[in-house]
């Protein structure tokens, strides 16, 4: 399995498009964004502490979704991953090797918009405070590398690129990770609460503001891996029954 992550870590590093929309891109938004002054209505936070922690989540989650998914579809078509069914590697290590690589790649993401925020829109925080953000943001990240896994074999070929991007979009803007759910109608701010995306921005925002993480949020994120990587075993297995 170790060898495995090593290769999809040197395949994706190799990969500057990929880099530049996962690493890059969220910090660039960020920059735009953040000009804004004032706080946040109903979080307590300024424009700048709020969209940093909002795009270096957004960054993670692209790094880990959006690369699992396609390349994982690919490498079905290709035939690679019946290639590793004919080696002694399990189904759930498979999916753990993805995952794991992924959430390394997603490192970089959380890094870079911490570095612009803190050079360029001067966002201080305790020492604490960007070690516990760049942990809570890094492995909060697990839960949506499941679920770009699991995503690569529910479709392929020309289906997984729609199908990757809806569930990317949606989760990104109905979470709040583009814009505050507080700014949603009610009924569309009760939906967003119980989604993944909501409850991994909220982590560092509770950091942000000297709290601990709300036990819900915690629990959503826990519930949500635990089905992405039951799921994404699960289709890991069925697919090698069908081949």
């Amino acid at each position: 399995m170790n060898s495995l992550i090593k290769l999809e870590l040197t395949r994706a590093l190799r990969n500057r498009k990929f880099l530049f929309f996962s690493v890059i891109y969220p910090s660039v938004i960020f920059l735009l964004v953040a000009n804004q002054s004032g706080n946040v209505q109903g979080t307590g936070l300024s424009v700048a502490k709020y969209v940093m922690v909002s795009m270096a989540s957004f960054g993670a989650l692209t790094a880990v979704l959006m690369g699992n998914s396609e390349r994982i579809a690919k490498e079905r078509e290709s035939g690679w991953v019946r290639q590793l069914r004919l080696t002694t590697l399990p189904g759930r290590g498979y999916v753990l090797a993805k995952t794991a690589s992924a959430a390394v790649v997603s490192l970089p993401s959380i890094v870079v918009v911490f570095l612009v925020a803190a050079a360029v829109k001067d966002v201080r925080l305790d020492a604490w405070q960007w070690l516990a953000l760049t942990g809570a943001i890094w492995a909060g990240s697990l839960v949506f590398a499941a679920l770009g896994v699991a995503i690569g074999y529910i479709a392929s070929g020309d289906a997984v690129r729609p199908i990757t991007m809806i569930t990317y979009f949606g989760l990104s803007i109905l979470g709040g990770l583009w814009f505050p759910s507080t700014s949603f109608p009610q009924w569309l701010q009760d939906i967003a609460k119980w989604l993944p995306t909501h409850a991994y921005a909220a982590l560092g925002q509770a950091i942000e503001q000297s709290q601990a993480p709300h036990t819900k949020d915690v629990a959503i994120l826990v519930v949500f891996f635990l089905l992405f990587a039951g799921g994404a075993a699960w289709l890991y297995r069925k697919d090698t029954l069908k081949a």
